[in-house]
């Protein structure tokens, strides 16, 4: 896997159209994006005030959602979340309250894996984005996963 310029925050129009999901939830049309995409409500780490954030779901089991920091552990939404790991979510039409979790290195690595298994096309296009280059074996898709910081979005016990 080769890795190219780091993947740099957004900004501008490009900024405004990743953001755009977020409309699509506002208004009750979430549904359109699938299951593939989450929205996230969470508090700011250091100003207290509500915030949302759409991302894709990268895995999904029982119980939790996996999702990525695909511009890396400075994303606001992601060290929101470690600061304070209550928050909520809408997922495929459903509310739910969740606790987010670092995901260790390994679990990461499967999970990525299990991803680009799933959507190939997404995966490369994805790991461009994020400023990687993979071949698309398992061992890059691997090694990615490793790199990467990724979140556990595990339900409330009460909603499991």
């Amino acid at each position: 896997m080769d890795t190219g310029a780091p993947a740099r925050r957004p900004t501008g129009l490009r900024r405004a159209l990743l953001r755009a999901p977020i409309l699509l939830y506002r208004v009750g049309l979430g549904r359109l994006l699938g299951s593939r995409f989450v929205l996230i409500n969470h508090t700011g780490r250091r100003t207290g005030i509500p915030r949302q954030t759409v991302v894709e779901v990268v895995d999904c089991s029982a119980g939790s959602l996996t999702v990525a920091a695909g511009f890396g552990p400075r994303s606001d939404w992601y060290r929101n979340l470690l600061a304070r790991p209550a928050a909520s979510i809408v997922w495929g039409g459903r509310s739910a309250a969740v606790t987010a979790a670092p995901l260790p290195a390994e679990q990461a690595a499967q999970a990525m894996l299990r991803y680009a298994r799933r959507h190939p096309r997404a995966a490369r296009g994805l790991a461009g984005v994020m400023g990687y280059q993979v071949d698309g074996t398992d061992s890059d898709y691997l090694e990615l996963g490793r790199r990467l910081r990724m979140l556990s979005l595990d339900l409330t016990s009460a909603q499991r």
